[in-house]
């Protein structure tokens, strides 16, 4: 077992930093701006909206749950596609908060002049053509996490590529059986 782990602490001081192809999509609340990561390089980056107050928009890591094409808006039973619908063209939901993805999302907006500021009820708004794209980007079961921090992008990347490789190693350990 000491063999195993020192085998392992070695050979991790010469792997990259990348050790997932995971899509990681990342919300700053304090720059108001979404990125997204993909093998490690940043491949997308967007001005967002977040909630009027920061209890607002939850903090942490959460899972895409959920995608939609012109959502529907149940609060006022607006029909996707309609100019009065709020959520824009694109509804991608995350499970903050016990959630199933269908309250807590990224979302496109009616409102564009709104991006970039704290204004909206806990989800996080971009410009329709921007949701668009992202929407063609992750997955649902990618991760988004989000935080209000000066941390920079690829230092808050690099923490989260170092849970998964910790949460790998570990489960490599928990499957070596003792020797009798």
């Amino acid at each position: 077992m000491l063999l195993l782990q020192t085998m392992m602490l070695f050979f991790s001081l010469f792997v990259p930093p990348v050790v997932t192809g995971e899509t990681l999509t990342i919300v700053n609340k304090s720059t108001h701006e979404l990125v997204v990561y993909q093998y490690g390089e940043q491949i997308y980056k967007a001005e967002v909206s977040t909630g009027k107050t920061e209890e607002l928009t939850p903090e942490g890591e959460f899972t895409f749950k959920v995608k939609a094409v012109d959502p529907y808006y149940r609060k006022k039973d607006i029909p996707g596609g309609h100019p009065d619908n709020p959520l824009g063209s694109r509804w991608i939901g995350f499970d903050a908060k016990g959630s199933d993805g269908r309250i807590y999302g990224v979302h496109g907006t009616n409102r564009p002049s709104s991006i970039g500021k704290s204004v909206s009820a806990g989800c996080i708004r971009m410009n329709n053509k921007q949701v668009e794209k992202l929407y063609t980007i992750v997955e649902e079961g990618s991760k988004v996490i989000i935080v209000k921090d000066n941390s920079n992008y690829e230092e808050i990347y690099n923490s989260w590529e170092r849970k998964q490789w910790d949460a790998m190693f570990s489960q490599v350990l928990s499957k070596e059986k003792p020797r009798a």
